[in-house]
Order: structure tokens, then C-alpha cells, then sequence
């Protein structure tokens, strides 16, 4: 019981690679959901309708001032009482979807904020809609500016699932519970979930830096110089 054990993953390895596998589906969705979601509230802060700023802005604020497990059980116990029942899965997934989206959203609009507004004037003097010119020439620059933060808010996101073992989500950290509660070896199966963890962050922490330095890369080329500047040829002498 005091000793690490790793057999202990292989005598119930069904358990953890059926939680393992959950774990991606959940991070994935909830992933992509959370920037895509983050994306529309950050436009939405920062849009000139008062309407939807004001929504955006109190959304955001709401949501990142209280606890993720309360959004997770707004979804799995409160609904209920409306008549609409979500399993812990899709319960968890949906509130880790929307407690990510608003630190994403506050992150992007950070960096919407550091492209020059002349930009988002020349595109829409161009022809381009307002969420055409946010699309196409504000957004790119803004989620350049700040992957680093964007990443680890995914980081943090892959991390912050085992929330779902609270409401028997079926992810990693409930069948660790599961498989600690038939063992009683709390030390040999939270040390292995914490390395399957890391063969899930650890690699996206890499990419995220790989993407930064790329990034950095193609912009550092882009203010470099094209050509060589032309010399100017001496002038011949005249003779007399």
C-alpha cells in the first residue's frame, strides 16, 4: 500500500484506457467548442452593439467569477429540475466548454486590442463587414499575439476534466477512483494517472511552444527587408 506498483495499470487496464480515451474525447470537444465560443464573446466585447457588448461582457464576467464545478452542476443537477436530464459526460463537457470560452474570450479580446485599429477602418473601407474584417484581417493577428496565453488555457483545460470524475463523467479520474476504492493502493493509481495526464499535456505544451516560435519565425521574416537595396554606380570621370 506504501510501495509504488505499477502493475496495478495492467491489471486494470481496461478501466484506464477507457477512462484515458474519454478524457481526449472530452478535452477535444471542449477544445475546439471553447474557441470557437471564446471567439464569438470576444467579438462580442468588443462590438460597437451595445446589446451584445453588454451581453458579452456580463457573460464573461459571471462565468469567470465563480467555480467551474457550479457550472458543472448548474448543467447536471440544475437542469433536471427544468425537465432535462444530461449525463455526467455531456454535462462536464458542456460546462468545461463554457468556463474555458470566457478566459479564452478575455485573452483574445487582449489581443484584438494590440492590432492598430486602422487595420479593422482599412478593411471595412475596403468593402469587408464587420465580422467579415474580424475574420480575415483582425482575428489571425489577435490569436498570433496571444497563443501563449490561448495555449495554456488548453493546457489548463485538459487538466481541469477530472472535474467530470465529480459527476461520474466516466473520465480518467472516476475510473481511477474506481480502481483506488477496489486496490486500496491510492499512491500507485493517482501516480500513474498523473503520468497519463502528462502524455496528454506535455505534447500540447510542445506544440504550443513550436507554434510560438514559428510564429515568430514568419513574422521576424516579414519585417526583414525584400531584396538588396541597389547600389548607386559611380559616375565615370571626364577627361579633358
Amino acid at each position: 500500500m506504501g510501495t509504488l506498483d505499477f502493475g496495478v495499470l495492467f491489471r486494470h487496464s481496461d478501466r484506464f484506457i477507457e477512462g484515458f480515451w474519454n478524457t481526449i474525447q472530452v478535452s477535444v470537444i471542449a477544445l475546439v467548442g471553447s474557441f470557437v465560443l471564446g471567439a464569438i464573446l470576444a467579438i462580442f466585447r468588443i462590438s460597437p452593439v451595445k446589446p451584445l457588448n453588454w451581453f458579452g461582457t456580463a457573460f464573461v464576467e459571471f462565468i469567470r467569477n465563480i467555480p467551474l464545478l457550479l457550472v458543472v452542476f448548474f448543467f447536471y443537477l440544475g437542469l433536471p429540475a427544468l425537465g432535462i436530464t444530461l449525463d455526467g459526460f455531456v454535462s462536464g463537457t458542456l460546462g468545461l466548454t463554457i468556463y474555458t470560452a470566457v478566459f479564452i474570450a478575455e485573452a483574445i479580446r487582449a489581443g484584438i486590442q494590440t492590432v492598430p485599429r486602422g487595420q479593422l477602418e482599412a478593411a471595412r473601407s475596403s468593402g469587408l463587414s464587420y465580422v467579415q474584417a474580424m475574420n480575415l484581417v483582425i482575428l489571425p493577428q489577435a490569436i498570433k499575439i496571444v497563443l501563449p496565453s490561448i495555449g495554456n488555457q488548453f493546457i489548463n483545460l485538459v487538466k481541469n476534466s477530472s472535474i467530470l470524475a465529480v459527476v461520474a463523467g466516466m473520465d480518467l479520474m472516476y475510473f481511477a477512483d474506481l480502481v483506488n476504492s477496489d486496490t486500496f493502493q491510492p499512491l500507485s493509481v493517482y501516480t500513474i494517472v498523473a503520468l497519463l495526464y502528462l502524455v496528454l499535456t506535455l505534447p500540447l505544451s510542445f506544440l504550443v511552444h513550436y507554434m510560438e516560435r514559428r510564429f515568430g519565425q514568419s513574422d521576424a521574416e516579414a519585417r526583414k527587408p525584400k531584396g538588396k537595396p541597389k547600389k548607386n554606380k559611380p559616375t565615370g570621370q571626364v577627361t579633358m
